[in-house]
């Protein structure tokens, strides 16, 4: 049972109280799983390398980009053009996954990871040890409804959620699509019509949130964007 956030009602907090609040999770179970979820540009993937950092061995992150469909099946869909939206994952594969790790019933369970460079999820790629007590998913959909996501949320112990303004959102977003090539007028094109209706679908499941939080200060950059930061259609 999870009682939500108090209907979606952020709290400010830093880095460091987050890290204990981790910590303390750490200490409940065997295995605990805590999920980070927010709309595109919240610096989701951030938190997490910053939360793992602090952790050290006790926790392992496991992100849902790795459930990415490929993009020939993508093509094949017709959803190509809407890679990043609820219906462009392998949710079963998720939901599968998840329920593997909770149990930790293998010496090591072994998750995909969403390649940068190649734009494609790379299977068996991240180890996780039985003896991690903490796995840490981030995610846009951890607590959507549709499309088979409904089946995530009773599969994790703790879910975050960052809230962070929407014209801030936006900037990044807008700069991460400008570091990859696009002019500023494709990078705005995508932004408002891919991530935009994407972030609004997200925003509609912040109220099944155990904590909504407003982080005081950002945390460090992630030094090796490129294999664990948010990717072109996902972040």
């Amino acid at each position: 049972m999870h009682p939500g956030s108090d209907s979606g009602a952020a709290v400010s907090l830093s880095l460091d109280e987050l890290v204990r609040r981790a910590e303390r999770l750490v200490g409940e179970r065997p295995r605990t799983i805590l999920g980070i979820v927010g709309a595109p540009g919240s610096g989701k993937s951030t938190l997490c390398q910053a939360l793992a950092t602090a952790l050290g061995r006790q926790a392992v992150i496991v992100g849902m980009d790795g459930f990415h469909l490929a993009d020939p099946v993508l093509e094949a869909l017709g959803r190509r053009d809407r890679k990043g939206a609820p219906d462009t994952f392998d949710v079963p594969g998720c939901v599968a996954l998840l329920e593997r790790l909770r149990h930790a019933q293998d010496e090591v369970t072994y998750a995909p990871e969403f390649d940068r460079s190649l734009e494609a999820a790379i299977a068996g790629a991240v180890p996780v040890p039985a003896s991690v007590p903490l796995v840490i998913t981030e995610g846009n959909y951890l607590l959507h409804r549709a499309a088979g996501w409904s089946a995530v949320r009773s599969r994790l112990d703790e879910v975050w959620f960052l809230d962070v303004p929407q014209q801030e959102r936006i900037r990044r977003l807008v700069t991460r699509r400008r570091s990859f090539g696009d002019s500023e007028s494709e990078a705005r094109a995508w932004v408002l019509g891919v991530d935009e209706p994407n972030a609004a679908v997200v925003e509609a499941g912040r109220g099944a949130a155990d904590l909504v939080v407003q982080l005081l200060a950002d945390p460090p950059a992630d030094p090796n964007p490129s294999s664990d930061g948010p990717s072109k259609e996902m972040s």
